[in-house]
C-alpha cells in the first residue's frame, strides 16, 4: 500500500461536447454581428447600455427592453494582457495582446484581440476600432481584431469605472 501522499498518476484523454443555445437578447446581438453591426440593449431604469446583453440589467434586474442601440465600431481599450505563453491550437503568434474594449456609448466592455500595433506599445486608454472578417456570421469571431484608430488616447477618467 502506498504511503500517504503517494499515488499513481493516470492520464486519460478528456472530451467535453456541448451545445449553446442563445436566448432572445443574445440572438439579436449575434444576428447584428452577422450584419457587421454591434448592438447593445438599454436598461429602461438606469439607462446603461449592455453589449452582448443577456436580456436583463444585472444592476436593476429588469428586462433590457428599453431599446436596441446600434453602437459604433470604435472604443477605448480599458485593460489588456500580453500573452507570451504558446498553447495548443492558438492562431496568433506570441507575443500578442488581448483586452477589454469599451465601445463608445456602451457601459460594459467586449473582449478582443489587439493587432496592428507592437505588443509593447499597447496601453490603457488606446482608441481602437474593429477590423471585420471578409465573411461574417453570427459569432464574435467575425470581428477579426481591433486596431488603433490614430486618435489621442482616452482620458483615464472616462473609462476608470469600467476596469
Amino acid at each position: 500500500m502506498p504511503e500517504r501522499g503517494e499515488g499513481t498518476i493516470v492520464e486519460r484523454p478528456l472530451r467535453l461536447d456541448y451545445d449553446y443555445t442563445a436566448g432572445l437578447a443574445q440572438s439579436r446581438f449575434l444576428k447584428g454581428i452577422a450584419q457587421k453591426k454591434i448592438l447593445g440593449e438599454r436598461c429602461p431604469k438606469c439607462g446603461k447600455v449592455y453589449v452582448g446583453s443577456r436580456g436583463s440589467c444585472p444592476t436593476d434586474g429588469v428586462a433590457t427592453d428599453g431599446g436596441e442601440v446600434d453602437l459604433p465600431h470604435k472604443g477605448t481599450l480599458t485593460t489588456f494582457c500580453v500573452v507570451n505563453v504558446p498553447f495548443a491550437g492558438q492562431s496568433v503568434e506570441c507575443p500578442y495582446a488581448s483586452g477589454y474594449i469599451l465601445l463608445d456609448g456602451a457601459d460594459i466592455p467586449l473582449m478582443g484581440l489587439i493587432q496592428e500595433i507592437p505588443h509593447d506599445q499597447v496601453r490603457m486608454g488606446l482608441r481602437v476600432e474593429a477590423v471585420w472578417e471578409d465573411e461574417v456570421g453570427p459569432t464574435l469571431q467575425s470581428i477579426k481584431y481591433w486596431k488603433p484608430t490614430g486618435e489621442p488616447d482616452a482620458d483615464y477618467e472616462t473609462y476608470k469605472m469600467h476596469l
